[in-house]
């Protein structure tokens, strides 16, 4: 059995990711849980952790002993409350499991639709998964799938692009607000992939004055290669008020501008200063775009008489249909992909199986030619060594249908005799006649009487 622990940010609060996003080792953990845990894949990242699990069969179909132990496993890991981690995270089970990482692979169930980084950190996840050694087949044939779709649907479809035209389509509804985009000052809040995606954009436009500001502390780094303006915390108020265009586009669980702090940060700068902490005159209109997800910016703020707001929301109003319904496609190759690792595994399931038969009936062969090894070779002896053969090969299987007649299941034997050979009911009826079966050509031909012997004769001889 497949099994996936989901937690993140559709499900669980930001607050509770954030105790889980360092536990890319729980795959150790997990998989020293319980011996039906055949292995373990975590994928651990600033807005989801999921536990991929390979689950033996003493848990039976149901999975809740497995959830449970996962959830244990995990909580004594991360320290998360147990309690929390049920309220909080979703369970896929087999062919949904498969269905899920396809589509987390593939950025589908990203907080920015079709965000790239969420294929290299499930990749990673497997790696590390490798380096602990808490992989096992299944799990890495179902990791290696998520990569090819992945990679499916970032060359196929439009989905990788999705992010950078959600942010041109935002500057495109501002053009008629703004006169000349080269004398523009620019706050910049967040340092994610919308925001690089912003800084370009806005360099097309010929912006050349943007400040950024990151509340984890990352807009060093993030300013220096791009030559922008870090911006202080102490200053963050001054760059509020100054700014004609404020674009704010973090994963922050809670909104980093409302009206409140907009109007504050204006009375501040309306006071007089002098010297080096005069700060620019404040503009007489202002635009914020909001690109977060959740939404970064307070609706309140569209109530100041002097902004405009312009959020998600609004910008998906204007969207081209084929830009924001890329998805679709991509959620189409998901499905195919999956429906096909369906059938391979089902595949494998029977070819396990198959090869149990084959070793056993080259078993009874391997005993067959050692027995008539002993004897005289004549043309009766090889018959009769055939028919015991014949016998010995039948035994198992009449004996299993008729022990499973005698409990009223015959109905399950007859079709499992029309699934295999293409006998039906009718022609498995005393009047038919065996030899219209499609199994009796291969067989060459009906020897029913001849077999039922051959097979009591070797169940005598057994």
């Amino acid at each position: 059995m497949l099994l996936c622990v989901s937690s993140s940010h559709k499900n669980a609060p930001f607050s509770l990711l954030g105790s889980l996003s360092g536990a890319r080792d729980a795959a150790r953990t997990l998989a020293a849980r319980h011996e039906f845990f055949t292995g373990a894949v975590a994928v651990a990242t600033c807005n989801r952790f999921e536990a991929y699990l390979d689950v033996t069969q003493p848990t039976g179909t149901d999975p809740r002993l497995a959830v449970a132990a996962a959830w244990q496993a995990i909580s004594e890991h991360t320290g998360v409350d147990v309690a929390d981690l049920r309220a909080h995270s979703a369970v896929y089970v087999d062919d949904d499991a498969a269905e899920h990482l396809f589509s987390v692979a593939a950025g589908l169930e990203s907080l920015v639709v079709g965000e790239t980084e969420i294929s290299g950190q499930v990749a990673d996840a497997l790696a590390r998964a490798r380096e602990l050694g808490t992989t096992s087949p299944g799990l890495e044939r179902l990791f290696q799938t998520a990569a090819h779709t992945s990679r499916e649907v970032k060359n196929r479809t439009g989905i990788g692009r999705m992010g950078r035209s959600i942010v041109r389509l935002a500057l495109t509804l501002c053009d008629s607000r703004i006169v000349d985009w080269s004398a523009l000052r620019v706050l910049l809040i967040g340092t994610g992939q919308y925001a690089r995606v912003t800084v370009a954009a806005l360099r097309d436009r010929g912006v050349r004055d943007i400040a950024v500001h990151s509340a984890s502390g990352r807009a060093e780094t993030f300013a220096r290669p791009r030559d922008l303006r870090p911006v202080d915390p102490a200053q963050v108020g001054d760059e509020v008020a100054a700014a004609d265009l404020i674009v704010t586009c973090t994963t922050a669980p809670r909104t980093v501008l409302d009206a409140a702090t907009l109007v504050a940060a204006r009375d501040a700068a309306a006071q007089p200063a002098v010297g080096p902490t005069a700060v620019p005159e404040r503009p007489s209109r202002q635009l914020v775009i909001d690109l977060g997800m959740p939404r970064n910016v307070a609706v309140d703020v569209a109530d100041l008489p002097d902004v405009d707001l312009l959020d998600l929301e609004t910008i998906r109003l204007h969207a081209p249909l084929d830009e924001l319904r890329s998805d679709e496609a991509a959620r189409e190759l998901v499905d195919a992909a999956a429906h096909d690792f369906h059938e391979q595994r089902n595949q494998q399931r029977v070819g396990h199986g198959l090869a149990r038969l084959k070793s056993l009936y080259f078993d009874v062969l391997d005993e067959e030619i050692a027995r008539a090894a002993h004897h005289e070779p004549s043309a009766q002896a090889t018959e009769k060594a055939l028919r015991h053969l014949t016998g010995r090969l039948l035994h198992v299987t009449m004996r299993r249908s008729r022990e499973l007649a005698a409990r009223d299941r015959h109905d399950e034997v007859l079709a499992a005799l029309d699934a295999l050979y293409g006998i039906t009911a009718e022609q498995a009826t005393p009047a038919s006649r065996c030899g219209a079966c499609p199994i009796a050509h291969e067989l060459g031909g009906g020897h029913q009487a001849d077999a039922t012997a051959a097979e009591d004769d070797a169940a005598a001889s057994a």
